[in-house]
C-alpha cells in the first residue's frame, strides 16, 4: 500500500509554469533572471497559502542553472530554508550568517529562504541587517511573511518587495477540477466554487478541504459541500431576499429561526447577508459585474433577483447590516439585534411605498389644479366682470383684494375662487414637506429602549462622562415630540449643552422623527438633615405655637435648657 500524500504536497508546483494567479510576480522573476539582474536579498509577503514559499524554491532553483535547459540537477543542496517561528534568537542568525560566507560547492549561488521572518526578535534583526546589506556575491536571500507591517523598515529598505495577491475564486475552482480528473473524482462545478469560496484566496486551503471532503465521498456535491462544511446555502439567501421585497416579517422571522435552528451562527449568517446584497448590488450593472465570483449557475440566480432589487434599498439594507455588525459583540440578546435589523430591512419596502403614494397623491392633486386653472379661464370669458387671477397670489394679497373680488357666474355647478386655489397650493406644499420630514410617534418605552442604546453608542465613542450622566438621569414628562431631562449640576449641564447636538441625531434617526426636542432642568438635591441643639428645638416649637409660652411658664420651664 503506497504512502498517502496530501494534495497540498503531491500538487505543489515544482516550475513557475505551475504556480496560478501571480502572473505578474512570475514574470518579474523570470525575466529579472534571463537579464541576469538579480537583487541580494527579496521579501515575499502576502496572505497565508497563495504561494510565497513555493515561489521562493522554485527562483532558487531557477537562478542557479547554468543552462536553462538543465532539468537533471536541482541544486537543492544550494538552498538553505529556515523557519523564523522556531529559531527567532540571535544565535541563530549568527549561525547563519557565519554559513553564508562560504561559497558553494557547485552552482552559482547559494540562496537562504527564511520563512515567517516577522517572528524574528528585535535583536535577531538587528545582527541580520549587516549581513542582508552587503552579503557576498554568491550568497541571496529570499525572505517570506505574512505580516509585512511587523517587519523592521531597515529591513524593508534592503529588500525588493514582491506582494503576492489572492487568487481568485474562479482560479481556484478550475485549479480542484484539474486535481479532481487526476485523482478520477467526480465533482460538480458548484461545489468547486463552495471550496474556492471558503478558502478565502488560499490555494493551500482549497486543498485541504477537497481532501477532506474527497476522504468522505469520491463524489463532490454541492448539497454533500454544504452539509460537510457546515455553509449556508445560497438558497436561504435568496428567499430572505424575496422575503424583504414582499415585506413579510413573519416568515423572514420563521426562516431565521430554521438557520438558527440548524447551528448556524448569528454572525456568520450576517457577514453571509450582507455579501449576499453586495453581490446584488454588483450583479445590477454590467461594468461590475465581472466582481461577482460565482459559478456561471448560480450568476444567472443573482442576475435574475438583482433586477426586482432597487439600488437603494441594496444599499440602505447593507447600511443596515454594516450596524448590526458593529453593535453584535457588545449586544447582550444577539439575536434580538438580527431580527431587529431583518425587520429594519423588510420595512424599507413600506416606506418605499409609503412615499410613492404620497408622490401619487401629489401628482393627481397636480393635475386636479391644471384642470381648475383651465376651467377658471372659461369661467372669466362669461362673467359679468373681467378678474384678473393669478393663482400664484400669496394669502396676504388675497386677504387684501378679498372685498375686490366678486363671485364668477356661470351655468356650471363647480366654481372656483382664489381662496381655493390658495388652499390647494399650501395643501400640495404640506405634502411636499411631508416627503421630507420624518414624524414618527413613539412611546416613553420605545424612547427608553432608545436611550438605553444611545448609552451603549456613548461608550462606543469613549465619552464616559457622558454616559455616566445619561444613565443616572433618564428622560421624564414626555408630550408627544419633547421630554425632559433633570440634572443635578451645573457641570452636567454643561456636558450634555454640549453634546446636545449629538444626542438629537442619534434619537431622531432611531426613532425616525426630526422634531425631538430636550429641554434640560436643573433640580437641586433635597437638603440634608441637620442636628439641632435642644434649646434649638424648643424655640422653633414656640416660634410654631405661640400658646406654648404660657403653658411653659405654668410648669416653670427653663428656655434656656
Amino acid at each position: 500500500m503506497s504512502e498517502y500524500i496530501v494534495s497540498a504536497r503531491k500538487y505543489r508546483p515544482i516550475s513557475f509554469d505551475e504556480v496560478i494567479g501571480q502572473d505578474a510576480i512570475i514574470t518579474t522573476l523570470i525575466n529579472s533572471i534571463k537579464s541576469n539582474q538579480l537583487g541580494q536579498s527579496f521579501l515575499f509577503c502576502g496572505p497565508r497559502g497563495i504561494g510565497k514559499t513555493t515561489c521562493a524554491r522554485i527562483f532558487a532553483k531557477e537562478i542557479n542553472r547554468i543552462d536553462r535547459n538543465d532539468e537533471l540537477n536541482d541544486y537543492s543542496f544550494n538552498i538553505f530554508e529556515l523557519d523564523g517561528a522556531s529559531n527567532n534568537s540571535v544565535d541563530d542568525i549568527r549561525s547563519l550568517t557565519e554559513q553564508v560566507r562560504i561559497p558553494p560547492q557547485i552552482g552559482k549561488y547559494k540562496v537562504y529562504i527564511i520563512d515567517e521572518v516577522h517572528m524574528l526578535s528585535q535583536s535577531a534583526f538587528n545582527a541580520f541587517l549587516k549581513t542582508l546589506e552587503e552579503p557576498p556575491k554568491h550568497a541571496k536571500f529570499i525572505l517570506a511573511t505574512t505580516e509585512k507591517h511587523k517587519i523592521l523598515p531597515t529591513i524593508l529598505s534592503r529588500c525588493q518587495i514582491f506582494d503576492f495577491k489572492r487568487v481568485s475564486v474562479g482560479e481556484i475552482a478550475d485549479h480542484l477540477a484539474s486535481v479532481a480528473e487526476k485523482e478520477s473524482v467526480k465533482y460538480e462545478k458548484e461545489a468547486l466554487y463552495l471550496i474556492a469560496n471558503k478558502s478565502d484566496g488560499a490555494v493551500r486551503d482549497s486543498l485541504s478541504l477537497f481532501d477532506r471532503l474527497v476522504s468522505s465521498s469520491s463524489n463532490i456535491t454541492y448539497k454533500g459541500v454544504i452539509t460537510d462544511l457546515n455553509i449556508l446555502d445560497y438558497e436561504y439567501y435568496f428567499k430572505i431576499v424575496d422575503l424583504f421585497l414582499n415585506n413579510d416579517i413573519h416568515n423572514l422571522l420563521i426562516v431565521f429561526n430554521e438557520i438558527s435552528e440548524n447551528g448556524y451562527d448569528g454572525h456568520y449568517f450576517l457577514i453571509g447577508l450582507a455579501q449576499h446584497l453586495r453581490d446584488l448590488l454588483v450583479s445590477k450593472d454590467e461594468v461590475s459585474i465581472n466582481l461577482l465570483e460565482k459559478s456561471p449557475e448560480i450568476r444567472e440566480l443573482y442576475l435574475t433577483q438583482s433586477k426586482s432589487c432597487d439600488l437603494d434599498f441594496l444599499i440602505s439594507a447593507l447600511d443596515i447590516c454594516n450596524e448590526c455588525d458593529k453593535q453584535y459583540k457588545t449586544t447582550l440578546n444577539q439575536r434580538l439585534l438580527i431580527e431587529f435589523s431583518l425587520m429594519q430591512i423588510a420595512s424599507l419596502g413600506l416606506i418605499e411605498k409609503k412615499k410613492d403614494k404620497i408622490f401619487l397623491v401629489s401628482s393627481l392633486n397636480k393635475d386636479n389644479h391644471n384642470e381648475q386653472l383651465v376651467e377658471s379661464k372659461k369661467l372669466k370669458d362669461n362673467s359679468e366682470e373681467t378678474i384678473q387671477t393669478d393663482i400664484s397670489l400669496s394669502k396676504e394679497n388675497y386677504l387684501q383684494n378679498k372685498q375686490k373680488v366678486k363671485p364668477l357666474v356661470s351655468g356650471k355647478s363647480n366654481l372656483i375662487s382664489i381662496s381655493d386655489s390658495v388652499n390647494k397650493i399650501n395643501a400640495k406644499d404640506k405634502i411636499t414637506e411631508s416627503t421630507k420630514i420624518n414624524k414618527n410617534f413613539f412611546t416613553l418605552s420605545e424612547l427608553s429602549t432608545t436611550w438605553s442604546n444611545l448609552v451603549k453608542h456613548v461608550k462606543l465613542e469613549n465619552k464616559y462622562n457622558l454616559s455616566i450622566i445619561l444613565i443616572s438621569n433618564l428622560p421624564q414628562n414626555l408630550k408627544e415630540n419633547k421630554f425632559e431631562l433633570h440634572l443635578n449640576n451645573s457641570t452636567q449641564m454643561e456636558i450634555v449643552s454640549e453634546e446636545m447636538n449629538f444626542i438629537l441625531k442619534f434619537l431622531r434617526k432611531a426613532l425616525v422623527n426630526d422634531f425631538i426636542e430636550i429641554k434640560t432642568k436643573l433640580v437641586k438635591s433635597e437638603k440634608k438633615s441637620t442636628l439641632y441643639t435642644n434649646k434649638e428645638k424648643f424655640d422653633d416649637l414656640l416660634n410654631n405655637n405661640k400658646s406654648l409660652v404660657k403653658l411653659s411658664h405654668k410648669l416653670g420651664l427653663d428656655p434656656e435648657y
